[in-house]
């Protein structure tokens, strides 16, 4: 294997390995359907059959990841998430 194909393959493996955070949204008794659609919609910028259908996962399912990307971009939006009212964390 030659020195840029391992440059390669290393930048590669960082890359895979940097993207697997998740917002996982959990379920609660407080919040409307309605409104978590549209924190999603607003928030995670969720078409609103994604939001739909990822508010349908968390109340049946309990939870749902609504997001995935590196950790830096997902915090912000794991913040306003939770600034909204809604129960969610980055693992």
């Amino acid at each position: 294997m030659s020195t840029i194909e391992k440059i390669q393959e290393q930048v590669l493996i960082e890359e895979s390995v940097g993207i697997n955070n998740e917002i996982v949204l959990h379920n609660d008794d407080v919040n409307t359907f309605d409104y978590v659609i549209e924190t999603l919609i607003k928030v995670c910028q969720h078409s609103s059959e994604q939001a739909e259908q990822c508010a349908i996962l968390v109340h049946y399912k309990g939870k749902c990841i609504v997001k995935t990307g590196h950790f830096d971009e997902l915090k912000p939006q794991c913040n306003l998430l939770l600034s909204a009212g809604l129960s969610a964390e980055i693992i």
